[in-house]
């Protein structure tokens, strides 16, 4: 790589945490009821909404009633999209519209198991996605399904997350607040403007946003018809099956689905390849705005949970401690994929920004992006729960591909989802306190509330089940033949293939290594178990945890108290990290990634 490739990554970094200190005391406005005055439009507007659902705003619910509403709104959110997968193909349009405008390309419904894979899916904000968009998908489901659960499944980690945050803030009380408030003010406040000023830029770069059918285009080399099928371009004809048919270039509102899917770290992408689609991610600027959606909100989270808890210092201690990982594993992957040129290629690669003949790894790339920019992308979609691709992880060299899987298996806490990042790193830090505290003798606290044995349970729960989750369903893939004939490699890189789907799904990522023909009775099924598990198992635990934090009063400090926003809590915590990750996942990297290495490279 050139200068010019480190020069980006460390623009992107900049602009990223130059963006944390607004945004993180904007966000922790909108929680303390700070940002929108008594009869303004939007407080109007929040108040209408409240008023057509019919919920009371202001009740301070317990950890019992957030849980119950939570799940509730979620179990509705993810049937409505199940069902509108099945009758899609009944859907065509509306009086006065033209006809069929919401599924010009005629698709049918979706198969249950598909669908059921899906509704999870976006229901628990992982958008894995086995299926292709495109040829899946009418253009309502894409809309009215899917982009809705990209805010509503993003406002709930986010609620969450406001929950937790006023565990720690209050004292001596009962209510954690009120899940209607947090997600709706999560979606109007946050979600809905970003996503609209983002998808205006989007547009502005050639994203494509529109209700026309599919274009089609003609070989101009001998004369085209247009294909019947909806579901692909056109494959080449022999001579005698007559002219080649037109290949189709599919279109739809696709500009409003990137902005929330990056921005609500959900991932799921229009097309089937995702943002290295030319008219998902056109241009180095739209990649540059696409990779910031994916950080900017769970790190400015950390600038709001400090100044909801009146200690700033701590929000940027745990906004540090993701930037030491995240920058290990950067730096670890850009270096791989710089310097990897694969022995079965046997020649060196074009550098697609130089043009020079580099010893770099380009294969599954796209040359607009270069090294740099998929690593990063890569490295970043996957310390956030986003799981967007703008270049294919299966072609990652051993080691640079080791790194995404693994980002997924520390819990998506490096970063993570729009809340549900922050308080997995919340629970790393308990965790972290707890073993301070056995070390010198003193019974453990977090901003001066005392960790006991309740707390220690629920955050051994939030730790356990990803991890458990994870080992079971890719040891069930690989001893059973609906997992193995799924697979398209052999050796150990169709392990690391089996090992990264289900780190994706039993960590609501989303992303995909391929080679995987995951759209199957077994795997449909499988993830989707994986997925809701990961995401509802924990957030219970968490506000059980909230509900009894809240009720605690504030320990007074004293001489023993470990500070907790300093370097050497830093140092600590990261560590923990990293030791709950490595025990648990290098054995299983071992027998993938990291023995594929090894065979490539000759032992060295």
């Amino acid at each position: 790589m050139n200068s010019s490739q480190y020069l980006q990554i460390g623009i992107y970094l900049f602009v990223l945490v130059a963006c944390v200190v607004p945004l993180g005391n904007y966000m922790a406005a909108i929680y303390t009821d700070k940002i929108a005055a008594p009869g303004s439009r939007m407080a109007v507007l929040e108040a209408l909404i409240y008023r057509l659902c019919r919920v009371d705003s202001s009740l301070d619910m317990n950890w019992k009633t957030y849980a119950f509403a939570m799940l509730i709104f979620n179990t509705i959110g993810l049937l409505f999209v199940y069902l509108l997968q099945r009758v899609q193909a009944l859907v065509v349009g509306l009086p006065g519209l033209p006809a069929n405008i919401f599924n010009p390309q005629g698709l049918g419904g979706v198969a249950p198991d598909q669908a059921f894979n899906t509704a999870v899916s976006f229901a628990t904000n992982t958008n894995w996605q086995s299926y292709g968009g495109e040829t899946t998908m009418s253009y309502l489901t894409q809309m009215l399904a899917l982009t809705v659960q990209n805010f509503v499944s993003a406002a709930t980690g986010m609620a969450v997350l406001a929950a937790l945050i006023r565990a720690f803030a209050r004292e001596s009380e009962h209510g954690i607040g009120n899940f209607w408030r947090d997600m709706t003010r999560s979606v109007i406040y946050i979600l809905l403007p970003m996503s609209f000023v983002l998808a205006i830029l989007l547009v502005g770069q050639g994203v494509v946003q529109t209700f026309a059918p599919y274009a089609t285009y003609e070989p101009l080399d001998r004369p085209a018809v247009v294909a019947d099928s909806a579901n692909s371009g056109a494959a080449a004809s022999s001579a005698s099956a007559g002219p080649t048919p037109a290949y189709k270039i599919a279109l739809g509102p696709v500009a409003s689905q990137v902005a929330i899917k990056q921005l609500g770290t959900n991932g799921g992408g229009f097309f089937n390849v995702n943002s290295s689609h030319p008219l998902e991610n056109p241009t180095p600027f739209a990649n540059l705005l696409e990779m910031l959606a994916i950080l900017i909100i769970p790190a400015a989270l950390c600038q709001t949970f400090g100044k909801m808890v009146g200690r700033p210092k701590q929000g940027l201690a745990l906004l540090l401690s993701m930037l030491v990982l995240f920058g290990a594993g950067l730096a670890i992957c850009v270096t791989s994929e710089a310097a990897a040129l694969l022995p079965q290629a046997n020649l060196p690669l074009v550098d697609g920004q130089t043009g020079g003949l580099l010893p770099a790894n380009m294969e599954g790339k796209e040359v607009r992006f270069g090294i740099a920019n998929s690593a990063l992308w890569a490295v970043a979609t996957t310390a956030a729960s986003n799981g967007s691709v703008n270049s294919m992880h299966d072609s990652f060299s051993p080691l640079g591909g080791l790194i995404p899987m693994f980002m997924m298996q520390l819990g998506e806490v490096v970063f993570g989802g729009v809340g549900s990042g922050l308080y997995g790193l919340l629970v790393f830090a308990i965790i972290t306190v707890f073993i301070a505290g056995l070390m010198v003798g003193r019974t453990p606290e977090f901003l001066s509330k005392k960790i006991e044995s309740f707390e220690i349970k629920m955050c051994s729960l939030v730790i356990l089940f990803p991890p458990m989750v994870v080992l079971l369903g890719t040891a069930l893939a690989c001893i059973c033949q609906a997992g193995q004939s799924a697979v398209l490699n052999s050796g150990p890189h169709a392990f690391s293939e089996i090992l990264y789907a289900f780190s994706s799904a039993g960590n609501n990522n989303g992303s995909a290594f391929a080679g995987l023909s995951a759209n199957s009775l077994f795997y449909n099924t499988a993830l989707g178990i994986a997925m809701y598990v990961a995401r509802y198992w924990l957030t219970i635990p968490v506000l059980a945890m909230a509900g009894t934090l809240v009720t605690k009063k504030r320990a007074p400090l004293s001489p023993g108290t470990m500070p907790t926003d300093n370097l050497l809590f830093v140092t600590l915590l990261v560590g923990v990290v990293l030791i709950f990750g490595g025990l648990t996942f290098v054995p299983a990297l071992a027998l993938g990634p990291i023995v594929e290495h090894l065979l490539m490279t000759g032992g060295k």
